[in-house]
């Protein structure tokens, strides 16, 4: 499973500043350190970023890829247009990611066309602005209008990630069990099976902290099963990734050995 990190991010009390500031040490040591995690994409997350947009998500993107290896995606986020366009042009490493656009098709029809002048994969919502899916199969309808307008714009339907928007428990409890089902049958709309992401800390949003691990760990072995392909998530919880790799050994997708979580939680000590 692909787990893009989430923590390098405006809204950071520490990441926030040293954007602002041009500070590349702070960003350069967390992006090295969610690579060392597990991650294999990096989140770039500029949020609506009104001002300076396009200049800081420039230096931003190569202030991270001097500091990770070709290997590595980079996921550019921000609702403003211009500064999405602006790094997707300095992205040289990889194929870059764009987070993201929603079924609404004057929204896919900007989005769509940068993904193909780039070559990036694209996160796509099942929702539209006319308000959040009710159940599977409206997210399902949504899908299909992504698709349509992702062939139409000339985006192979391998670079779309459907991202069936999770709503926190608190909220939406019955909306929990949708999301997994919603994970399955996306994958059933299009051979090869359609890519599917989630944000994996929705699920918990507004419970008391002592329930994020409960939620998050145990949500995210339930779209594993379904057939989730990736989650934006936190790469530096050793637990959560420990999970994954578990997952991965379950379903044959990796190798067992009795050493296959060394990597994360460190060599066990001898008896």
């Amino acid at each position: 499973m692909l787990i893009i990190a989430e923590k390098i991010n405006i809204m950071s009390k520490t990441i926030g500043p040293a954007m602002r500031e041009r500070n590349a040490k702070p960003i350069q040591d967390l992006a090295l350190a969610e690579v060392a995690g597990g991650s294999r994409c990096l989140d770039l997350n500029l949020g609506p970023a009104t001002k300076d947009g396009p200049a800081m998500m420039e230096w931003l993107v190569k202030t991270v890829q001097e500091a990770v290896d070709d290997s590595i995606q980079l996921c550019l986020d921000t609702k403003n247009l211009e500064a999405m366009e602006a790094g997707l042009k300095v992205v040289t490493k990889h194929k870059p990611m764009i987070n993201s656009t929603n079924a609404d098709e004057d929204v896919l029809d900007k989005y769509m066309p940068m993904a193909a002048t780039f070559d990036a994969d694209i996160i796509a919502l099942a929702m539209t602005s006319a308000g959040i899916p009710r159940d599977c199969n409206e997210r399902l309808v949504n899908a299909a209008t992504i698709m349509g307008k992702a062939m139409e714009h000339g985006v192979g339907l391998e670079r779309i990630y459907l991202d069936p928007l999770v709503l926190p428990i608190g909220v939406a409890q019955m909306d929990a069990m949708e999301v997994v089902e919603t994970i399955r049958q996306f994958q059933m709309l299009n051979d090869p099976p359609m890519k599917s992401v989630v944000g994996l800390s929705n699920i918990y949003n507004g419970t008391p902290k002592d329930l994020h691990t409960r939620f998050g760990y145990t949500f995210m072995t339930m779209l594993a099963a379904a057939g989730l392909t990736a989650a934006i998530a936190d790469s530096l919880d050793k637990e959560l990734m420990a999970v994954v790799k578990t997952v991965e050994v379950l379903k044959n997708e990796m190798l067992y050995a009795a050493s296959y979580l060394d990597d994360i939680l460190g060599a066990k000590a001898e008896a």
